[in-house]
């Protein structure tokens, strides 16, 4: 009988009054609320100005573009698949009267590229190939949603430039 005795009826109404006592004495003290700071109200003058966003001078309409579009049918090449900066040109193969060029990429592969091939992912192609250097012709995308060309090298590092193991 007096395992089952723990099993009796419980005295819950004896603990809901307890509870009850409990919340109707609320403890501490909660501070009062701080005072509310006087603000002045600012008045923005300048809507009728021009935006610090926009350029200080007026745009005028841009002039017809005549750079041809870059051939987006063209098979893109492996080397396009790298920016130009991360290319090396690590040397230059005559052969007769025809040049090539030696440049590695950033994968560590060596490709040879001659005149008229393109590298780099602004449409960069070789229009010459010189003894220690490249010359090309990028088309890059102006803010105005046209294309133009600008001239960049790839020039060989120098010996004094070039990393000693």
């Amino acid at each position: 009988m007096i395992g089952l005795s723990g099993c009796g009826e419980a005295d819950l109404d004896a603990l809901q009054e307890h509870l009850d006592a409990l919340r109707g004495k609320p403890q501490g003290k909660i501070a009062a609320l701080p005072d509310m700071p006087a603000y002045t109200v600012a008045v923005y003058d300048q809507a009728a100005r021009r935006s610090p966003f926009e350029p200080a001078q007026a745009k005028s309409v841009a002039p017809v573009d005549t750079t041809p579009l870059p051939d987006a049918d063209r098979p893109r090449q492996p080397l396009e698949a790298f920016e130009l900066d991360s290319l090396s040109l690590v040397g230059t193969l005559s052969v007769g009267s025809q040049r090539s060029g030696l440049i590695e990429a950033p994968d560590g592969k060596v490709h040879r590229v001659f005149v008229g091939d393109y590298l780099g992912r602004d449409y960069g192609q070789i229009k010459t190939i010189e003894p220690r250097a490249l010359a090309l012709t990028e088309t890059i995308r102006t803010e105005q949603g046209g294309w133009v060309e600008r001239q960049q090298r790839l020039a060989m590092a120098t010996p004094s430039s070039a990393q000693t193991p």
